[in-house]
């Protein structure tokens, strides 16, 4: 494949062109099985990707497949797991993409979210390259490149959870389509719990804001998370987004 902006020769199809400095891939696919992992490229369309070739309407640059042989349990699975997160993280970093889209094994997932630093998104459709297409379509959000803590203010410092509610809300703020998380008041008159502190995000508003509960045992807390949609069903999308996050985190 050549380079759709200098006409250069790429190793593989999608790669970050190391002759004009372009990237060649806007997003990808992660389809992830414990055993084997595919990856599809996704060229820019017209809105945003001014110098998509006029050549072909295709999206999809190629595919990548990566398979491993798991581990049962032990060191040996730790390392197995990471070793195969880290190839899968390999054909990300030399696409350098926009953002990330991955479905399937939630434990692989979560290894390649620690390897890269890209933005994720998760994608739960049994036809997940045709699902983003369309869902590119749809969003078009600002992405906030503030760090998580200087996104976290108010008036109410105090978490409940302490060190966890704190990692907990800074999994939230890492989101690129969350501008501010306010945290609220906290109540100590709930049903008590003794799962430890758990994170679940409400639905969305009309303005695409959402609300994220925090609850250690008889406390509960509500925080306010200001988001880049501009309407409920773009809030929606991100709500859901922030509890696969959060379940990823072992949160909920």
């Amino acid at each position: 494949m050549e380079c759709r902006h200098c006409a250069s020769p790429l190793e593989k199809p999608g790669d970050f062109c190391l002759v004009c400095r372009e990237s060649n891939t806007e997003a990808i696919v992660l389809e992830a099985g414990r055993e084997r992992a595919t990856l599809t490229m996704l060229a820019g369309d017209d809105e945003h990707d001014t110098q998509r070739s006029e050549t072909t309407d295709d999206p999809i640059i190629g595919e990548t497949t990566i398979t491993t042989t798991p581990e049962e349990g032990g060191e040996n699975g730790v390392v197995e797991l990471r070793n195969f997160a880290g190839r899968i993280g390999d054909e990300i970093r030399r696409k350098r993409p926009e953002e990330v889209y991955a479905g399937g094994s939630r434990p692989v997932i979560r290894a390649v979210r620690e390897d890269v630093h890209h933005s994720f998104y998760r994608v739960d459709d049994e036809q997940p390259v045709e699902a983003v297409l369309e869902r590119r379509h749809e969003r078009a959000l600002d992405v906030v490149e503030t760090p998580p803590a200087e996104k976290i203010g108010g008036s109410h410092t105090t978490l409940i959870g302490g060190r966890t509610g704190m990692r907990a809300i800074r999994t939230v703020a890492d989101h690129p389509h969350v501008k501010k998380v306010i945290p609220g008041p906290i109540d100590a008159g709930g049903k008590g719990s003794q799962s430890g502190l758990r994170a679940k995000v409400t639905r969305a508003d009309d303005g695409g804001n959402v609300r994220m509960l925090l609850r250690d045992g008889s406390s509960v807390q509500e925080n306010r998370v200001v988001t880049t949609a501009r309407n409920r069903e773009m809030g929606e999308r991100i709500r859901a987004d922030l509890n696969d996050v959060l379940t990823d985190a072992e949160f909920q």
